[in-house]
């Protein structure tokens, strides 16, 4: 689920976006406010009533700009605001992936990041690393990996229960021991991997 979501007088205000290397403008649902089982289910058949489709392409960055932006789009009063990505690949189209998340973080947007790592690609497989070093940040931000699909529905029940807490726990990554991971990495790969295959994600 790629969503941005910020607290409204104890209540939460939810958008909805697919992205892929650009934002799929036919999967964009508008701000609405959950407050209740009722409207979390009603808010849930949408998102499960969208088709699927897939693009080329991973634009994390480019997630980043379009979900800040949509807090310039709601007249919400928001104590929190939450930019929740998640994917399977690092960054490979668009602006750097850290300016974007910089930006983010200087509006006050905390960044959260669920990083699917159930089948990693070989050259590319610290994805939750990466994540916790280029994409994620703010006060009690949190990266939440997932290595396999038996375990969707409780990191997500986790990530929800977080964001609308405020409050961190373990499922943080450390990276205070970690080296430091190259945050174009993936715009390297790219040009090697798929640019000679498809260069169309080179535009």
């Amino acid at each position: 689920i790629r969503a941005v979501r910020a607290g409204t007088n104890g209540r939460i205000a939810i958008a909805y976006f697919e992205w892929a290397g650009t934002i799929r403008d036919d999967a964009v649902l508008a701000w609405q406010i959950i407050d209740g089982s009722d409207s979390a289910d009603m808010f849930a058949d949408r998102i499960a009533a969208r088709p699927f489709r897939s693009f080329r392409g991973t634009s994390i960055s480019g997630a980043l700009a379009f979900g800040a932006g949509l807090f310039e789009q709601t007249a919400f009063a928001a104590e929190r605001r939450v930019i929740d990505i998640s994917g399977d690949g690092p960054n490979n189209t668009g602006p750097p992936v850290t300016s974007e998340r910089d930006a983010a973080l200087a509006r006050g947007i905390v960044v959260n990041g669920l990083p699917i790592l159930i089948s990693p690609s070989p050259t590319f497989s610290h994805l939750d690393r990466y994540y916790a070093q280029c994409v994620t940040g703010g006060p009690g931000s949190f990266v939440l990996p997932i290595y396999a699909a038996s375990e969707f529905s409780t990191a997500i029940r986790r990530k929800l229960i977080l964001e609308v807490s405020g409050i961190a726990d373990t499922v943080a990554v450390r990276i205070d021991a970690e080296p430091p991971i190259d945050c174009l990495q993936g715009e390297r790969d790219r040009r090697f991997y798929s640019d000679p295959y498809f260069p169309e994600l080179d535009r």
